[in-house]
């Protein structure tokens, strides 16, 4: 019999045990007559001692309270396995008290009132009966022990009998109610077996003198024992009361910044934050707060072994796992037995980022009912249109409706035992983290994590379309998607292509939304499994090293870009010839380049032979053949050939606005083009108006970081000084330039210029002082991040150089624009445009 801890007179409980076995209503024989017992004092009897370092959570046992206070109630904790339901009824049960005379009686009358705490054991048939053994042993029920004693019958009339006074019965992990709701067979001592005439439910019986709380990691099972409006759900702890639960823990060791950061980490899960504390604890000095942090974060193989301790929780039943990895594998485990659909589904859900799961993404049975009439139609085999009728039609409807409510009632499922949540759009769903990482390692135990991960890329590489820009709402929904795919790199050959496919897409996704590292990391790693698989020479490695180019284009790195751009071009001129609209895109690809190495007469020739073709076979308002012309124009910009310039973009931008709209990114690249070139030629006004739409179109469209805008911003401001609204110029270049600091260490070189830009208001308004300041920093970033022969940095130092000049460093300046000269004869050539405003400034000086 389990030792009672007293509270007086007036309350009391049991610790129930377990026994292995049938469910036996005679496991207490004695063939000796029952000697008269005298009933013992109520007194409560918890399974657990009391946690002095619980931390109450908002209005969870307020909610108990309320519940549990009126008569007869039946009451429910739902929630994930180590969310604390089994905590917060054990510090219920230390607390509880009667709660108004309506209710139980009065304060007053406490002492003399019978008020009784149990707790059965729920999680099978035979730790049920034996708690039941052990309630009538504890209250001491006559007739518990003769020979056909069935303890259930006794137990439940004594509960019945309101003269024995009050009664709380807490009923624990009661995660599958199947045994609980059948009709059960109960034995007697000479080897008969009768059928009982109630589920043993029903042995808890609703009167005026009891309350039940259950606690269960299924709402499904909850809705089976309790109404709906008593189900009390219990989430992870909010952020300070995990911080406050970790550090109490600790034992006084508060962890700093740290405890927050790994309260945040394993996503407020009770158990989890206790079992890494006993980890901790268990190892200082050796361990501290930051030190498991910083494992923690180190791969998703050493967060699952540290979630794998075993240590912590004191206050558990011996069958419960103090590993929070191991409790929710039980969890998964039953969920294979009762329902294997909503397992695999389960299965499929743990490798996307956990949050905002698009329900196309889970749905494949359709996608491989497509995919097999794609292989019959790809071998060449003709299969005729027959009329099946209707009752084929009205079969496949069936099967369709069958198939959705099959997915229906597999995420109802996961529901039930809070794996996952519905976001309130109601088509997109989430998941812990710390689950999606259980779920994996009982993958990889049953050597099904490899299918899996196959499946969800599979799933994705179907769904995720090119980076255009009809399809960036649809991108950036499936994004972290993409980035956790390239995480997971399969082993199969065939599911790497798909893999590649998917980092492609999403790198000209990133690409477009100048997320450089990004788009680096991803186009690089799919180049280099199709070069393997597919050969160089395959269409695919040739798209995905063009978007490697680019990216390198984009983050400055012009040479690496070069060389790439050009094996493509070469490749496809051999393949494909010079003709073809695929190698005309690697020829335009290249000539870019060479316009923002300052390459102006390489740049100008290819671009204009790519027009020429273009036109010729596309017609001259081809969306392809506009953006020839439009790459041709600006590199006359950049050569100072400003009428030739601003006919090309008329003429762009008036077919794009009517064949894209002016919303488009090509339009407004367009509108940009024309208002430099207007600046050009003095034309403020023009610039300005076509500026301010430019701006305010990608702040709506893209966002004021992107760096298409903050290029906006900074080419307005330029035409805004250049008219002398200096202070307004100022105010713009500022906020670019704030904005351009954040973006230097991600990688974008030409965010320089919004620093730049800003220097050269300062000139304007001869504050040389700060225009010095300024360039110095954009120089010094410059030469680190690009290189001291880059055009960036060389432009920088040329800017520096005339400041010193005009602030009376004269040996500082011509020091450091003979620098820039000597580099750029070398680099780019005597009759370069830059080269020749170098020397002119050299001889001004």
């Amino acid at each position: 019999m389990a030792s009672a801890i007293s509270f007086g007179d007036a309350n009391s409980g049991l610790q129930a045990g377990i026994i292995n076995g049938s469910v036996n209503t005679n496991s207490h024989h004695h063939a000796a007559p029952e000697r008269p017992e005298t009933p013992p004092n109520p007194s409560v009897v918890i399974p657990f001692s009391r946690d002095a370092d619980f931390v109450e959570r908002g209005t969870i046992l307020d909610q108990i309270h309320q519940k549990c206070a009126v008569l007869g109630s039946r009451t429910a904790l739902v929630g994930l396995g180590g969310v604390g339901k089994s905590q917060l009824a054990i510090e219920y049960s230390y607390q509880f008290r009667p709660q108004s005379p309506r209710t139980w009686f009065s304060w007053a009358r406490f002492q003399t009132c019978k008020t009784w705490v149990f707790w059965v054991h729920a999680s099978s048939a035979a730790r049920f009966e034996q708690s039941f053994g052990e309630i009538a042993d504890h209250v001491k029920i006559p007739g518990r022990r003769t020979l056909k004693a069935d303890i259930f019958t006794l137990v439940h009339d004594w509960l019945r009998d309101e003269r024995n006074g009050k009664w709380l019965v807490v009923l624990d992990n009661a995660d599958d109610a199947s045994w609980l709701l059948q009709p059960h067979t109960t034995g007697h001592a000479g080897g008969s077996h009768v059928r009982s005439s109630r589920p043993l439910w029903e042995y808890l019986p609703r009167t005026q003198n009891g309350s039940v709380l259950v606690t269960t990691r299924s709402t499904s099972v909850a809705l089976k024992l309790v109404e709906v409006r008593d189900i009390i759900a219990v989430e992870p702890m909010d952020k300070a009361h995990a911080v406050a639960l970790f550090k109490r823990k600790l034992g006084g060791y508060e962890g700093g910044d740290d405890a927050a950061e790994l309260a945040v980490a394993l996503e407020f899960m009770p158990l989890a934050i206790v079992q890494a504390a006993a980890y901790i604890s268990r190892r200082v000095p050796r361990c501290s707060v930051g030190e498991y942090l910083q494992d923690f974060r180190k791969s998703d193989r050493k967060r699952m072994s540290l979630l794998d301790y075993e240590g912590g929780e004191l206050r558990r039943d011996w069958e419960a796992k103090n590993s929070i990895i191991v409790t929710w594998q039980i969890s998964f485990n039953h969920l294979r037995e009762v329902r294997p659909s909503a397992a695999d589904l389960l299965s499929l859900m743990s490798f996307f980022d956990r949050q905002g799961i698009p329900e196309a993404l889970l749905r494949t049975v359709d996608k491989q009912k497509n995919s097999r009439q794609d292989q019959k139609e790809s071998s060449g085999v003709n299969y005729a249109n027959t009329n099946a009728g209707h009752c084929d039609d009205n079969e496949d409807s069936a099967s369709q409706s069958s198939m959705s409510d099959g997915f229906e009632d597999d995420v109802l499922a996961l529901r039930d035992y809070s794996f996952i949540s519905m976001n309130t759009d109601s088509t997109t769903f989430e998941m812990h983290r710390l689950v999606q990482l259980a779920t994996q390692k009982w993958l990889e135990a049953r050597k099904q994590k490899e299918k899996w991960k196959q499946q969800f890329i599979k799933n994705l590489s179907a769904e995720f379309p090119e980076g255009k820009y009809e399809n960036w709402a649809r991108c950036q929904t499936l994004f972290p998607h993409a980035q956790l795919a390239a995480t997971h790199q399969p082993t199969e050959q065939d599911s790497l292509i798909d893999w590649a496919s998917i980092l492609y897409k999403a790198a000209w996704y990133a690409w477009r939304m100048g997320k450089g590292v990004e788009a680096e990391k991803m186009s690089v790693k799919a180049m280099k499994v199709q070069e393997r698989i597919l050969s160089r020479g395959h269409n695919d490695t040739l798209l995905s090293m063009t978007m490697v180019g680019l990216v390198y284009k984009l983050r400055g790195r012009w040479e690496a870009a070069e060389e790439l751009l050009v094996q493509v071009m070469e490749i496809r001129k051999e393949k494909l010839g010079t003709g073809h609209l695929d190698t005309l895109v690697s020829m335009g690809n290249l000539a870019i380049t060479y316009t923002d190495q300052g390459k102006w007469a390489a740049a100008e020739e290819l671009q204009v032979q790519v027009m020429e073709i273009r036109k010729e076979k596309l017609g001259a308002d081809h969306l392809e053949t506009l953006t020839s012309m439009g790459n041709l124009a600006s590199t006359f910009t950049k050569q100072g050939k400003w009428d030739a310039a601003e006919e090309l973009e008329v003429q762009v931008m008036e077919i794009r606005k009517e064949k894209l709209g002016r919303d488009h990114p090509d339009t407004l690249i367009s509108i940009g083009n024309l208002a430099i070139t207007y600046r050009g030629q003095g034309k403020w006004a023009a610039a300005e108006e076509l500026q301010v739409q430019v701006m305010e179109i990608r702040k709506e469209k893209l966002g004021i970081d992107h760096p298409d805008t903050l290029i906006s911003m900074g080419n307005l401001a330029i035409t805004y000084a250049n008219q002398g609204k200096l202070d307004t110029a100022e105010k713009l270049q500022v906020e670019v330039m704030e904005i351009a600091k954040e973006k230097l260490s991600t990688g974008y070189p030409y965010m320089l210029t919004g620093m730049a830009n800003l220097a050269r208001t300062f000139w304007d308004q001869g504050n040389w002082g700060a225009a010095e300041e300024l360039e110095v920093q954009v120089m010094e970033v410059a030469r680190e991040k690009l290189g001291i022969d880059h055009p960036y940095t060389l432009t920088s130092m040329a800017n520096l150089a005339w400041t010193f000049w005009n602030r009376g460093k004269w040996a500082a300046a011509k020091e450091l624009e003979v620098q820039v000269l000597e580099i750029r004869k070398e680099k780019l050539g005597v009759d370069h445009p830059d080269t020749l405003t170098s020397m002119n400034n050299l001889a001004l000086m």
